[in-house]
């Protein structure tokens, strides 16, 4: 693998990254700094914190990179449920993102257990 960009993690991070670009756009315009502002980081930080774990040297130093997208999966999934919760979109409209954090973290799992067996 030459590049994080062949990672499938990349690859259906890049497609959290931009469907939460589309949710977000449906959030009234008042969350635009506070809720829509932290949705669109944690999940631009998955795609980041991926990058740098590929480009990391020590097994070890990836899993704790991998470990963090992880949990700025988990953030992610959090603030989909509260906009949920408070209205804000119709569950309908959660449900594709929310499938794919799933498997984003399915994925990130798989790349940390990979590296902690080569610690």
């Amino acid at each position: 693998m030459d590049s994080y960009r062949d990672l499938q993690a990349w690859r259906v991070g890049l497609s959290l990254v931009k469907e939460m670009y589309a949710l977000t756009k449906k959030l009234p315009k008042e969350e635009l700094f506070e809720l829509v502002s932290q949705m669109r980081r944690c999940s631009v930080s998955v795609l980041a914190n991926i990058a740098e774990g590929f480009g990391r040297f020590t097994f070890a130093d990836k899993a704790n990179k991998y470990t963090i997208a992880r949990g700025e999966c988990t953030e992610a999934e959090a603030l989909i449920l509260i906009i949920r919760e408070l209205g804000m979109v119709k569950a309908e409209e959660t449900k594709s993102i929310l499938s794919l954090i799933d498997r984003e973290g399915k994925l990130l799992s798989g790349l940390i257990a990979s590296c902690r067996q080569h610690q």
